[in-house]
């Protein structure tokens, strides 16, 4: 369907941006610096370095898809990231994949990957096939992802994943043991190499197409969550903690 729903996704996905240097650990000013790879073949104008954008598009999900390559073929897989200043922690475990192709330690090559998350806020119906699209703000980065090895930041890493699904949430469970921690692995990738891509707005019919019968505007999308449900051996006494209430 449009023609223009690949805008969306695949110049989304293979689109990329090469970002200037961090300007802090934790700034949200200035821009990621394009250079002539990261411009878009189709739409540039919804292209965008903005620090702050890029930022805020990946802080309101939790859901990634990393692409990397292996032997030869490509693999992407959904998982969970946080944000911490310029860096990015996905989560893993210390048998799969993306973690035994990166190498543990800070002398370890790392893996090149893609990394991407997209939200989409509505669907745009046009009075033709054609213009039918969707409304997106999406967040491509592309780098080397490294192993987290050092034990305090590997425990900060596992906090902000927790906390980024559910903000609150690690100082109200009980921290990973010896164990726990030794089979869960994090990947650390900057964000250097980054761009976001927006469509916004109603459809694009072409103007012999205004007087045809056909409903058009945009539908839109919304997130929500539905009320907790309490684990099966949950002592009844515990109220719904405030930071879920809040969700």
């Amino acid at each position: 369907m449009e023609y223009a729903m690949a805008d969306a996704t695949t110049d989304t996905i293979t689109e990329t941006a090469t970002g200037a240097a961090p300007e802090t650990a934790g700034t949200t000013t200035g821009s990621y610096e394009p250079t002539e790879r990261t411009v878009p073949t189709r739409s540039r104008e919804r292209a965008s370095y903005d620090r702050a954008l890029v930022h805020s598009i990946l802080d309101e999900t939790y859901l990634c898809h990393l692409g990397f390559v292996r032997d030869g073929a490509p693999v992407v897989l959904p998982t969970l990231y946080a944000r911490v200043g310029e860096h990015l922690y996905v989560h893993g475990s210390t048998g799969s994949r993306p973690l035994r192709m990166a190498g543990s330690g800070e002398a370890a090559p790392g893996l090149p990957v893609c990394l991407t998350v997209t939200h989409v806020d509505g669907l745009v119906l046009a009075k033709s096939a054609f213009h039918h699209s969707i409304n997106y703000r999406s967040v491509v980065v592309h780098g080397t992802a490294h192993q987290v090895t050092d034990p305090e930041e590997l425990r900060t890493a596992l906090d902000a994943l927790v906390d980024h699904v559910v903000p609150g949430r690690s100082a109200d469970s009980r921290p990973g043991n010896a164990k726990e921690l030794a089979a869960t692995a994090v990947l650390r990738l900057d964000l250097a190499e980054v761009s976001a891509k927006v469509r916004a707005g109603g459809p694009n019919d072409e103007p012999e197409d205004a007087a045809l019968p056909h409903w058009s505007g945009v539908v839109p999308v919304l997130r929500g969550y539905g009320t907790p449900v309490p684990a099966a051996d949950l002592d009844p006494a515990l109220a719904l903690p405030d930071y879920l209430a809040a969700l």
